[in-house]
């Protein structure tokens, strides 16, 4: 692990720490994921343990995820972890397909390990060209995936049409998948939402995203049934002048609540070349 922390992904512990899983970059610019924990106290924060080895690395050889592992979301399931993620495998007519795996481990932190070497979602009918960026919530009638998928690849480059879809499941392992767009794009310049982080409030679920028009900003909708979408991105505003880290870009946002309040995660520019920041929602203690 040589460079970035992108991606950053909470998984709240008690005694006011945090758990953030991240994508790290290898020499060969090679994403794997590993994690750090951070003691978190209203608007103070510290950093308790440092990443030293990463937690799950790229998988084999011709694998769907031979070219880099991203983390999508992390979900508890009694003892345990699931941990949904993008893998990278690079191509010749495109630069890259992605596909969404599944790894599981202790939930008290270590190595990971795939369910599969194959993916859990691949490229079907209605996902024809790549599909990543997976965020799961377990509800009472069962399991509901956001993810990304392109709708076609443009002439050249990373020119693409890029939309946040969804799925559902039964056990969090088999996805039934009917090709419906959450969150379609907003305009001929914006050509790409991606990376969902969804909450369910009382009232209705939530949704941050990255959106990139054509750099990156981030997104926000709103929805009663997490299934139908209202955007409103204008409400969505970080506080304060940007400091050097994230003054041209910001994205790949995760939001969570811990010890009465909601937090945000972020990169800025690079990708998580400059690594992540927090923010603490406004009104918050």
């Amino acid at each position: 692990m040589v460079s970035h922390a992108a991606y950053p992904t909470p998984l709240p512990m008690a005694d006011g720490v945090v758990r953030v899983y991240f994508s790290a970059r290898d020499t060969f610019n090679r994403s794997c994921i590993t994690a750090l924990d951070l003691a978190l106290h209203g608007g103070q924060f510290a950093i308790l343990t440092e990443p030293d080895v990463p937690l799950l690395s790229p998988g084999k050889r011709g694998a769907f995820d031979d070219s880099g592992v991203t983390v999508g979301c992390v979900v508890p399931e009694g003892d345990e972890i699931l941990v949904y993620y993008l893998g990278w495998s690079l191509s010749v007519t495109v630069p890259f397909r992605n596909f969404i795996g599944l790894a599981i481990g202790p939930r008290s932190g270590g190595v990971l390990r795939r369910v599969s070497d194959a993916p859990i979602l691949d490229r079907s009918a209605v996902d024809p060209y790549t599909l990543g960026y997976p965020w799961v919530l377990r509800e009472e009638t069962g399991w509901h995936m956001w993810y990304g998928s392109h709708l076609c690849w443009g002439a050249e480059g990373l020119a693409m049409r890029h939309v946040i879809k969804q799925a559902r499941s039964v056990d969090g392992r088999c996805w039934q998948r009917d090709g419906k767009i959450a969150i379609p794009l907003a305009g001929e310049a914006e050509f790409a939402v991606s990376r969902p982080c969804v909450l369910r409030d009382t009232d209705c679920y939530r949704m941050w995203y990255a959106r990139r028009a054509p750099g990156y900003s981030l997104g926000y909708a709103k929805s009663v049934d997490g299934e139908s979408w209202v955007r409103a991105d204008h409400v969505l505003a970080l506080i304060g002048p940007p400091a050097d880290w994230e003054d041209e870009t910001v994205e790949y946002a995760t939001v969570f609540d811990h010890g009465g309040n909601r937090y945000m995660l972020y990169n800025g520019n690079g990708y998580g070349r400059t690594g992540f920041g927090l923010a603490i929602l406004d009104g918050s203690r």
